[in-house]
């Protein structure tokens, strides 16, 4: 379990990021984290992995304290980042040795490391480009090589802050596609995005507004009972054309489904 305790911070004295927020988030789930841009979303997701550390309350994963350096390497292990702009993470010629890189940082036996790199290749379908540069992929490949270098680590949460933002429509499919693989094998994914519709298909939505935990809860409800544009969000297509064709009806869990039914009565 990642628990957060009444985690205060802020980078500058009596401007609050992150305000008093506790929560927690248990194993094998797939939350969604939204908010307006500078809401704290960044920051609370660098807070949950030890890349920044509480001004106040605690940050704990499995009874592992981030303020505790001892037992921060043990929670790194456990807890892969996958950023915004994949670049960030590159130091190798290849995608292989990036790969590597990463399990010698944890100690993997070396017979182990070309078996790991390989799935974590398989996992993300990019078999084949072992030899290839990272910085002369695609913006989708580069994520799916930063994806694969955290997999091959067998982490047992994934955090992606941001990390469809920067890709065209397909590439974001594609990613969406990974995320949702992982979550149906029992990964834990913590997804933290500004686009409402990739929300929508998490299982569960924290809302952040203004340093604050709003919401806490099912997506299909929020976007039933929130004013999404008092926080700088937009609604998701599929629940706009919802309204459209049903204005009466509240979203429900199956939208999916009842938006396919409604096409197919047309």
């Amino acid at each position: 379990m990642l628990r957060f305790d009444q985690v205060f911070f802020y980078y500058q004295k009596r401007q609050p990021v992150i305000d008093h927020i506790s929560f927690s988030i248990e194993e094998g789930e797939f939350v969604a984290i939204v908010g307006a841009n500078g809401c704290g979303k960044s920051t609370l997701a660098q807070l949950m992995d030890g890349l920044l550390l509480p001004r106040g309350g605690r940050v704990t994963y499995r009874g592992l304290d981030t303020a505790n350096p001892a037992e921060l390497a043990m929670i790194r292990e456990q807890i892969g980042f996958v950023f915004q702009n994949p670049e960030n993470q590159f130091i190798t010629a290849s995608v292989l040795d990036e790969i590597i890189f990463g399990l010698e940082n944890i100690r993997v036996p070396r017979e182990e490391m070309r078996a790991r790199a390989d799935q974590a290749l398989r996992a993300v379908r990019m078999e084949g480009y072992e030899d290839a540069a990272p910085h002369q992929l695609s913006g989708g490949q580069k994520q799916k090589v930063a994806i694969a270098a955290v997999l091959a680590m067998r982490p047992r949460i994934i955090i992606f802050d941001e990390a469809t933002s920067m890709l065209d429509p397909q590439g974001r499919k594609e990613m969406l596609s990974i995320m949702h693989e992982l979550h149906r094998q029992g990964m834990t994914i913590i997804h933290i995005t500004h686009h409402m519709e990739e929300a929508l298909s998490a299982l569960r939505l924290l809302l952040i507004h203004q340093g604050r935990l709003e919401y806490d809860g099912d997506p299909a409800a929020f976007f039933d009972t929130m004013a999404v544009a008092d926080y700088e969000l937009e609604l998701p297509f599929a629940v706009r054309l919802h309204r459209t064709l049903a204005p009466q009806a509240q979203l429900s869990a199956d939208w999916k489904e009842m938006l396919r039914s409604q096409w197919s009565m047309n």
